[in-house]
């Protein structure tokens, strides 16, 4: 940096010198140099005159982030109008002006007062003017000057990323392009070498290389392989100077990873593999497990298993687990090991995803024998069918065999079997079967229209082990025979207009059977051999199980005759032949000219002619609405003439006296107004009684006021005296609390009843007199004794 400095002030030295040494005309800025009009001749002639500028300036340059002990010499402004007198004054404008440069405005020189960095600007252009300090006019235009900053080796080259990640695919030839790392340097790459990266290899050697220009990192060993090793770390250095001694440097890391191909066939581990089954297997039963191993992963370890050849390839079967690529033998078909005791199956495990350029190495899969021993087992009988189906006439007698059933024990045992029926499917007992021989035999009479099937089960049980049984369903089919005759399919409700016409259609009749013939049902219709010739009706058959009823003659009376009978016999066509016969009642009706029934009713005729049902409907419902208004009306009179016992809220009582009431006991204080006792003066004075009777030949007698006196507890002990001398008051038996316990004292009662014991005793004899509903309570209030109990 010394060398630099001595440099920088020498060649501005030489500089300014060779300056100052031109000619004024010399020293002008070519970039200043302008043509000013002056002056206009009367003739419109031009005159031109060129003004010339004596700056002395040129374009500067500075050292970035010089150091020196002084501030760093930029250079100097001279004006030719300066004459050395200290009348002129330079004065520096734009960018750092004043901050970073510094002017002396007697001399013109420019120093920078601070540390530049030309990664944060690199160009500063200025403004200078020369200003006459008398008179404040500027004695040369306005110049522009640039001042650029030297660029030194400051910044060391920084990759982009700290860390890079890559991957490659194993066995990948040499040369084969990885991943491109990049640096970048901060200093100018137009000055000199600061800016140029070289790149090189500090870790990752002898499987990686790295381009010094590119810093394409590319494989540098052939056929690596990811099951020896997948992960590598490579460390790349970025130096900038073009990688000479001096440079500054950055590193990065690179983790590169082998991406995994096909080249590896699985293999099983050994050669032979054994299972054992026993021979009550369920097909499907999984016997074992067999893997070969691949050292591949994802689907290059993907492995098809399959059986290529053995006795037992029809009777085993494997399947492969995707999860953890194993071959799972089951069970193809039931064994019997009285059959066969010993299976052996050759697997075969391949690769589902072979690569290509792998088939050289071999072949991608491998085989290995799996035998299979059976185990004996106590087995269970089992029957010759999985089910039987047995078809028997519903009209079969009792005791009749109709079907067997046949299981023997598959053991070589050979053991004994017995047959029974499973109850729980046949609650009703109508089967049974010989344990010995498996014939079925029916125990009560069927009938097909009332179950047409029965589904038993029938349970074959070895003799010797009990608990070795198995069952099969049997499904019993009831034949049908023609025992049931044709009857109406419903009731017909018939009727004939009296103004019918002959041969008229008035009603279609069809019929059902219980029966089911197998070439269907076919009835027949005609009129029972007494009423072969009706004189009213006639019966016609459609020959499509339906018949139709017509009218024989014109007219039919309901005064005359209201209903007919019209007996009816159907047949079937099945053996033997069923038949029955159904009456048809016709009732004769009145109806309207399109043949729409309005009565059939003979009491009818004795209403008066245009009166219809509707009508009267009417008049019935206006009569009952009629009656229940004057109920109502009747019902409200009367309870206006009822007056109620209190009628206006204002009066205020401490009690309301119903004579039909028994008393609530001791809890009854509903009946008591306690804003009345802490409020004396709301009581009314002048009300009077309610409770008693207006002719009673007692005096009302009025209590003095007690406005001077709002004690709680001496209005009540007044009230209760004025109760006792009432004579007028009603025997209330209740005893009501008023919760008012005082200063010091506990309340007690204030029944009417305890009092008397303490006031003395009153004659009541006169309530004998009232009557013998009252003589109850001159006994109660009579005396001591009564008192007492």
């Amino acid at each position: 940096m010394r060398t630099y400095s001595f440099l920088t002030v020498l060649l501005w030295s030489c500089m300014f010198h060779a300056i100052h040494m031109m000619p004024s005309q010399k020293r002008t800025n070519k970039h200043s140099r302008s043509e000013r009009i002056t002056g206009l001749s009367e003739n419109g002639g031009k005159t031109l005159h060129r003004t010339k500028r004596g700056w002395m300036w040129n374009q500067f340059f500075l050292l970035e982030e010089y150091t020196g002990p002084d501030t760093q010499y930029v250079g100097k402004l001279h004006t030719d109008q300066d004459k050395g007198d200290g009348n002129l004054k330079y004065i520096l404008t734009g960018d750092g002006a004043g901050s970073l440069f510094i002017i002396d405005e007697n001399t013109g020189d420019i120093h920078a007062a601070k540390k530049l960095d030309r990664e944060e600007k690199s160009l500063y252009v200025l403004r200078a003017k020369a200003i006459d300090r008398k008179t404040g006019r500027q004695v040369e235009p306005e110049s522009e000057f640039i001042i650029k900053i030297h660029d030194i080796n400051d910044n060391e080259p920084k990759f982009t990323k700290d860390m890079y990640t890559a991957s490659i695919p194993e066995m990948s030839g040499v040369g084969t392009s990885v991943i491109q790392v990049t640096a970048t340097d901060a200093d100018d790459a137009n000055y000199g070498n600061s800016a140029k990266v070289v790149y090189s290899i500090l870790q990752g050697q002898p499987y990686f290389s790295v381009d010094p220009e590119t810093g394409i990192i590319k494989t540098a060993l052939p056929d690596m392989s990811r099951e020896n090793r997948e992960q590598y770390q490579v460390v790349i250095q970025a130096k900038d100077m073009g990688g000479q001694m001096g440079g500054l440097s950055g590193t990065t890391t690179v983790n590169i990873t082998l991406t995994d191909v096909n080249d590896n066939p699985p293999r099983f581990p050994q050669s032979t593999y054994q299972f054992s089954s026993p021979e009550s297997a369920p097909p499907g039963t999984p016997l074992g497990r067999i893997k070969a191993n691949d050292p591949d992963v994802g689907e290059n370890a993907e492995i098809e298993y399959s059986i290529s050849n053995g006795d037992g390839s029809d009777m085993f079967d494997i399947i492969t687990d995707k999860d953890t690529q194993e071959g799972i033998i089951t069970v193809k078909k039931r064994l019997d090991f009285e059959n066969k005791m010993l299976y052996t199956l050759r697997v075969e495990a391949t690769n589902t995803h072979p690569d290509p350029r792998f088939l050289q190495l071999g072949p991608f899969k491998d085989t290995a024998l799996v035998k299979i021993s059976v185990e004996d087992i106590d087995e269970p009988p089992v029957f010759s069918r999985p089910w039987y189906l047995i078809e028997v006439d519903e009209d079969a007698k009792e005791g009749s065999i109709i079907g067997h059933v046949v299981a023997q024990d598959p053991d070589i045992t050979k053991n004994a079997i017995k047959y029974s029926v499973d109850r729980h499917t046949d609650l009703d007992r109508i089967f049974n079967i010989y344990s010995g021989n498996g014939s079925l035999f029916i125990s009560k009479p069927l009938d097909r229209e009332e179950t047409p099937w029965h589904n038993i089960t029938v349970i074959a049980t070895e003799i010797n082990n009990p608990k070795q049984s198995s069952q099969i369903p049997v499904f019993i089919r009831i034949l049908d025979i023609n025992d049931h005759a044709p009857e109406f399919a419903k009731y017909y409700e018939t009727f004939v207009c009296e103004n019918a016409k002959a041969g008229q259609l008035i009603q279609t009749v069809s019929a059902v059977d219980k029966d089911e013939p197998p070439q269907g049902h076919k009835f027949f219709f005609e009129l029972v051999p007494e009423f072969a010739v009706h004189p009213n009706f006639s019966i016609i058959d459609n020959k499509d199980n339906t018949a139709g009823i017509v009218t024989r003659r014109n007219g039919y009376s309901r005064s005359k005759m209201s209903t007919y009978l019209l007996p009816i016999i159907i047949f079937d066509n099945d053996y033997p032949i069923q038949s029955s016969t159904g009456t048809l009642t016709i009732r004769a009706c009145a109806c309207d000219s399109w043949g729409n029934m309005q009565s059939c009713n003979a009491e009818a005729l004795l209403l008066p002619a245009g009166l219809s049902t509707g009508a009267l409907v009417a008049i019935l419902l206006c009569i009952v609405i009629l009656l229940v208004l004057v109920v109502l009306f009747t019902a409200l009179k009367r309870q206006r003439k009822k007056e109620p016992l209190i009628m206006s809220k204002d009066d205020v009582r401490d009690n309301i006296v119903t004579y039909n009431d028994e008393g609530g006991g001791e809890e009854d204080t509903q009946a008591f107004d306690i804003g009345t006792l802490r409020n004396p003066e709301a009581r009314e004075e002048s009300k009077m009684r309610r409770d008693v009777i207006p002719e009673t030949i007692f005096q009302i007698r009025r209590t003095a006021p007690l406005w001077e006196n709002i004690d709680v507890q001496d209005f009540i002990h007044r009230r209760l005296k004025e109760n006792d001398l009432d004579p007028a008051a009603p025997p209330y038996d209740s005893l009501a609390t008023y919760a008012y316990e005082g200063n010091d004292s506990i309340a007690n009662s204030l029944s009417s009843l305890e009092s008397l014991t303490t006031e003395g005793n009153q004659d009541y004899d006169y309530l004998s007199d009232w009557g013998p509903r009252f003589k109850k309570l001159a006994d109660m209030y009579g005396g001591e004794d009564s008192d007492r109990d």
